[in-house]
């Protein structure tokens, strides 16, 4: 029989206060507790060894799998931050801050044919993150976390050690700090300049006010996050953001720095290793958008570093217009095509950038070869955006573009050695799942890049897809004619697997490397023949969470009062038995997604065969409390015929989770008068208006969401409209709005540093207030240093307990509601 055994740590005098406060309904004043601990055994279950991850050598002959970190504590995740330009950066290291980096601790070499794994010796304590091979194989680098910064190591995968480069510190501020080069022993490395003096000081005595002037023009400017504030900030951004490029020879440990110093916030290699394309920021800067928009060169540089192309000037970007489709004028999206020695590739949009402009052509593809003295050529003239290029042989590659407003997807055959030639071969909904044709498989050429993966006799490429189906995901290998366009699948995943490939294991493509799960068998490498026959496991990795083992989980489906298909996936208990214990109380855990197509928004995926293990602040850790858990009902919000999806997003909420509702009491699973909803971002968002809208649901969790919609005025989630275009649709969706109705008991939890567009911190202290005016049962628990999403363990542990008690004080005791609430 289904046993509840919900354990209880002893809470502290501030937390019994509160409780007894809540309770009773009275207005407490802002106060700070202790860190709690969930019920076991939530604590036991994120405190267990993560698995390992795996990373395939380009040969398909070793993999290295890397051990991973557990939670950061909060102390890790309250170092120093600096928040400039958009980025996030530890002053101590100059690169990743913790709680947007998943550490790495361990590192072995397995042989794929023999299974022979070898350890590698790391520093005591080491961590480190950015592990990627060289071109053949041999070598692993990576970038490890040292005392007094950033440093380069190589494993070497023949003799199973590492090794530090010495001589310079990385600098990671932009992100990637080093490039491997097409001969495998020499790397291109983005390094913090020799002789780098201390960190700017502020000046407490300002000089003068802050100004910001816009003289008429138009500049709808989205709500970023972390935006340089003053002179200060400035002068931090120039300090911490400006790096070296260094050309490190591992032969003779030679270094040779490339050029001056500047603010590389991009950098890449030619195919033949002879050239670098960079983008590199300069000023004027600005304070209303982030450092990808600030005033950028793109050049090409030579093996030496000096200047081969200056292939663009771009002003400062901070007038796009509000629509998802807007882009920068002049060259964007600048690459090299990575089946020619060096040959630059490039969009330019047609339409001053603003989608909006009715025009036949919106973006041009170029091209440009060295020496890069003549004229570019035009590869493509697309009437949709450019969404990049497969490369691979002289005479075919695949080009894909992509338009917002219609969900729409093009694919084209284009031969490289006839400018201007392309052939379409798809066009689709690119949220039809049911549809997808797969993409293109690439292998990893001599040069270390990535190109299509033809058949032995070239006339077809592999392609690989999800397989999705009403009965579910079937990841297939298929083969697509260049001639026609057409997919045949060579192998597919089959019941009760999930397998999904991750690499063909030879060139012909007669084996494949898959990770294989089922509902009861964790996910592991696997070697098997396309054409059958038994897979050889290449690795034996444990559930690292048995106790969540005998949850029961099955796909329902259901439709809403309009006739749209619905869906979400029904988790019970381990241990539960409909019959002797009866409905559960219920925690509907959702997200809404905006469509143009309502068959595509119907569309049902049943995911049987995947192996679920909850971990971070997962909801469905309520499962081992005796909750009953409904994942992911469908809440699409679908505008047809040239409709707004927004301009009925209320009414098709509340239908939609009407129909959830009625769906899982329909079952017998669920007490109608025990049902809760809760939701992370925009799931935050749904939740506070349900609980406005509807009578639904007993409580509501809304974690790190946005409530007042006017304080996003140009845009927000796929909503392309400003505040201004459509006021009554942002009043209307704002549940700040509508406060006064928000009569069932909400927790808002919200990261202190929370650092999504459109989610600022003031989002949740704002819709609180308002709730307390109003008389609302709410509490607002603010997680210091924390981003949008939570990493600490501390955090983790305590969101989790908030959690827990909030349901079991106001679901799972709940009684029945009175007659007509």
């Amino acid at each position: 029989m289904f046993e509840n055994t919900v354990r209880r740590r002893a809470l502290t005098l501030a937390a019994s206060v509160a409780l007894v406060a809540l309770s009773a309904g009275m207005s407490l004043a802002a106060g700070a507790e202790v860190y709690q601990t969930p019920p076991a055994p939530i604590a036991q279950i994120l405190d267990a060894p993560q698995t390992p991850g795996v990373s395939l050598s380009p040969e398909r002959k070793t993999m290295a799998l890397l051990g991973r970190e557990n939670l950061p504590s909060i102390a890790a995740v309250s170092e120093p931050i600096l928040r400039l330009g958009g980025f996030r950066i530890n002053p101590r290291s100059n690169g990743p801050i913790e709680a947007r980096t998943n550490w790495l601790n361990s590192l072995s070499f397995q042989d794929v044919a023999s299974g022979k794994t070898q350890v590698v010796a790391l520093p005591e304590g080491a961590r480190y993150t950015e592990a990627r091979w060289s071109a053949d194989g041999s070598k692993l680098a990576f970038v490890l976390d040292g005392k007094q910064g950033l440093e380069l190591w190589i494993a070497d995968r023949r003799s199973a050690t590492a090794r530090k480069v010495e001589g310079f510190l990385l600098n990671a501020a932009f992100g990637t700090s080093y490039y491997w080069l097409p001969d495998g022993q020499s790397l291109l490395v983005a390094a913090i300049p020799a002789g780098r003096g201390p960190a700017p000081v502020a000046d407490d005595s300002p000089k003068g006010p802050i100004v910001q002037e816009s003289a008429g023009r138009t500049a709808a400017i989205r709500t970023f996050q972390d935006l340089l504030a003053s002179e200060h900030d400035e002068a931090l951004f120039d300090h911490y953001f400006t790096r070296q490029l260094v050309r490190v020879n591992l032969a003779d440990g030679s270094l040779a720095p490339l050029g001056a110093p500047g603010l590389y916030s991009a950098v890449t290699p030619s195919p033949d290793g002879q050239f670098i394309l960079t983008n590199r920021l300069k000023r004027p800067y600005s304070y209303l958008v982030p450092a990808s928009r600030f005033p950028t060169e793109i050049n090409v540089l030579d093996a030496q570093g000096k200047l081969v192309k200056a292939l663009a000037d771009r002003p400062l970007a901070d007038n796009l217009p509000a629509a998802f489709d807007a882009v920068s004028v002049g060259p964007r999206s600048v690459s090299w095509r990575e089946d020619a020695p060096a040959t630059l590739v490039w969009a330019e949009a047609q339409d001053g950038g603003d989608p909006r402009k009715k025009v036949a052509i919106h973006d041009r593809v170029l091209s440009l070869a060295a020496p890069f003295t003549a004229a570019p050529t035009t590869v493509v003239d697309l009437d949709q955006r450019y969404a990049g290029i497969d490369w691979g042989r002289a005479d075919f590659a695949i080009l894909a573009s992509r338009w917002w407003e219609t969900r729409k997807e093009k694919r084209f055959a284009i031969d490289p050695s006839k400018p201007g030639s392309s052939r379409l071969i798809l066009e689709r909904n690119y949220q039809d799942r049911y549809n997808d044709p797969g993409a293109p498989v690439t292998r990893t050429n001599a040069k270390g890049e990535e190109v299509l993966h033809f058949t032995p006799d070239g006339k077809g490429l592999f392609v690989a897809g999800a397989g999705a189906s009403a009965k579910g995901e079937f990841p297939f290998i298929g083969v697509m004619d260049i001639a026609t366009g057409k997919t045949s699948r060579q192998w597919q995943s089959a019941a009760p697997y999930y397998e999904v490939p991750v690499a063909l294991a030879d060139e012909a493509g007669k084996t494949v490397i898959t990770r294989r799960e089922s509902k009861d068998e964790p996910p592991n490498y696997v070697l098997r023949s396309v054409k059958g026959g038994k897979a050889v496991p290449l690795t034996k990795f444990a559930d690292r969470a048995p106790q969540f083992a005998g949850v029961s989980k099955q796909t329902i489906t259901y439709s809403r009062a309009d006739g749209v298909k619905l869906s979400g996936t029904l988790y019970l208990p381990a241990g539960y038995d409909k019959a002797k214990d009866g409905p559960l109380p219920l925690l509907m855990w959702a997200y809404p997604e905006e469509f143009t197509d309502a068959s595509v928004a119907g569309q049902t995926v049943d995911a049987g065969n995947r192996f679920v293990r909850p971990g971070g602040t997962s909801h469905l850790f309520l499962l081992t409390q005796g909750y009953a858990v409904l994942d992911g009902p469908s809440m699409p919000i679908i505008g047809v015929n040239g409709a707004e999806p927004n301009d009925t997003y209320v009414e098709q909420l509340t239908a939609s989770a009407k129909s959830a509702v009625d769906a899982v009491v329909a079952l017998g699973v669920a007490d109608k008068d025990r049902i809760a909803v809760g939701g992370h971002s925009y799931g935050a968002f749904m939740t506070a208006n349900l609980l406005a809208h509807t009578n639904l649901f007993r409580a509501g969790i809304a974690r790190s969401g946005a409530y007042n919609r006017t304080l996003t005025p140009f845009g927000f989630q796929a909503e392309q409209r400003t505040y201004w275009e459509a006021t009554d649709t942002y009043t209307k969706m704002s549940p700040f709005t509508y406060a006064t109705k928000v009569n069932e008991p909400i927790l808002l939890i919200h990261g202190q540093a929370d650092d999504n567009s459109g989610t600022f911190p003031v989002q949740s202290e704002r819709f609180y207030a308002a709730l307390k005016g109003a008389g609302a049962t709410v509490r607002y628990v603010v997680l210091p240093n924390e981003a949008h999403g939570y990493r600490a363990r501390e955090s983790t542990m305590h969101t989790l307990w908030e959690m827990t008690r909030w349901l079991d004080q106001y679901v799972k005791t709940a009684p029945p509601r009175a007659a007509g609430k």
